[in-house]
């Protein structure tokens, strides 16, 4: 079952810089110190299923979080790639795939903002940027949409 993404907190700061509507999208500050980027892998390492590995779709050093499907939901996978519906950058951001639904609550409450690619059509419209969680309550909120992420992948 799903998070109600709609019941978390609001990101609390400035949202960080990041390369807003150019690929590719980057955060530009505000980075993840490393302990709280290996507790959000290892989370993800913990899903049922799910693998980890380099990215089919990003830059080198990011790691993919796959789940492998035969019978995928075209909206819930960071395409060209057929199992990858998200990846952590070696700074701490996510580009996850997450319900439409949450895209704009999570952009109101400061924690995403839309990846430019998901205004095309052959992509998915919930791909987004998770900005980088800075401490243990923002690692808690990207476990938390992390989850929603796998969940519908998962689906």
């Amino acid at each position: 079952m799903t998070a109600d993404l709609t019941a978390l907190p609001a990101r609390t700061g400035d949202r960080p810089a990041t390369t807003g509507l150019e690929i590719p999208h980057d955060q530009l500050e505000a980075f993840s110190p490393p302990q709280i980027r290996s507790v959000l892998i290892e989370f993800a390492r913990s899903l049922p299923g799910v693998r980890t590995g380099p990215s089919a779709v990003s830059e080198p050093g990011s790691l993919a979080f796959r789940l492998p499907r035969a019978d995928r939901d075209f909206d819930a996978f960071l395409h060209p790639s057929v199992d990858e519906f998200g990846h952590v950058h070696r700074t701490g951001f996510m580009h996850l795939t997450i319900p439409v639904s949450s895209v704009a609550v999570l952009t109101d409450l400061g924690w995403v903002e839309p990846h430019p690619i998901s205004k095309r059509p052959e992509f998915p419209s919930g791909i987004v940027m998770f900005y980088a969680p800075r401490d243990t309550d923002e690692l808690t909120v990207a476990t938390t949409v992390l989850q929603a992420s796998y969940d519908q992948a998962a689906a």
